[in-house]
């Protein structure tokens, strides 16, 4: 999609705008073109038939598009949300296999992963949710292993838990080159277009009905507002790092707070007592 622009709104503001608009051409059409467009239906007997008929088969191919976009948004959400707790989830167990290192190996590459999983969540996710694949993480990568490779095992302990802290780095790796390839992904745009002529064609069909003036008013908003609902809650789920309807960096955030944060950081028993009226158990 490229009107990415409509993620720089709070999302209530953008489901009004979609709905608006589409409930608005829907009233504007009936009001003032639908007159022109009956002159051509004048002759045409049972010309409310044929149009319903055309409006019925035009609503199961449009319903069918609109329920795949809902549905391929909806699973690319979800896609992209177990990458980012995979991500995160191989990067605890990283964190862990280096924590079991000697010194003075283990304090720099425990740092070096603190400083990876604070630039996710105070750089890359900002950057992200503009569409841009933050660059910094490299950086940090390549020196974690660089840091890395100078470890020489030697005991045989040391040696499997080497091995084992080098395969899940390069899992590790691997979750996280799929996270920033996900930055971008959405539905393409020329199913939105076919979506957009769609619903053109819907209100157009919705012209031509011929019934009272507030009974039509009344049946073509109701059905314009459900379907832009419906293409509204798709957008807002098309690109799953955009707007408000994105996945957070909760899973760093728990990462970082249950195993990297630094201890002495930590608020101490008594003033947890302070501020908490709860008994701690020591």
């Amino acid at each position: 999609m490229t009107f990415y622009w409509v993620y720089d709104m709070p999302t209530w503001k953008m489901v009004f705008m979609i709905t608006a608009i589409s409930v608005g051409v829907t009233w504007f059409g009936t009001i003032f073109v639908r007159p022109f467009l009956r002159v051509f239906f004048r002759s045409q007997q049972s010309a409310n038939d044929l149009i319903s008929y055309l409006l019925g088969s035009h609503g199961v191919y449009f319903g069918i598009l609109l329920g795949l976009l809902a549905l391929s948004a909806y699973q690319n959400f979800t896609d992209t949300d177990k990458l980012v707790s995979q991500e995160a989830s191989r990067l605890a167990g990283l964190y862990r296999d280096v924590s079991s290192y000697p010194e003075p190996g283990r304090t720099q590459l425990c740092s070096l992963l603190r400083k990876y999983t604070r630039y996710v969540i105070d750089d890359a996710w900002p950057l992200q949710r503009q569409g841009i694949i933050p660059p910094g993480g490299v950086q940090i990568v390549s020196e974690f292993q660089d840091e890395l490779m100078k470890f020489e095992p030697t005991t045989p302990r040391l040696e499997i838990l080497h091995a084992q802290t080098l395969s899940q780095f390069n899992a590790f790796v691997e979750s996280r080159r799929l996270r920033l390839h996900a930055v971008n992904t959405g539905i393409p745009a020329i199913i939105w277009y076919v979506m957009l002529i769609g619903a053109a064609v819907n209100i157009v069909l919705i012209w031509l009905l011929d019934m009272k003036l507030i009974v039509h008013l009344f049946l073509g908003g109701v059905i314009s507002f459900f379907l832009a609902t419906l293409i509204a809650m798709t957008v807002a789920m098309d690109n799953p790092f955009r707007g408000e309807v994105s996945i957070p960096p909760a899973a760093f955030e728990l990462l970082y707070e249950q195993y990297m944060q630094d201890k002495s950081t930590l608020p101490s028993a008594a003033e947890r007592e302070a501020r908490y009226p709860i008994k701690y158990n020591s």
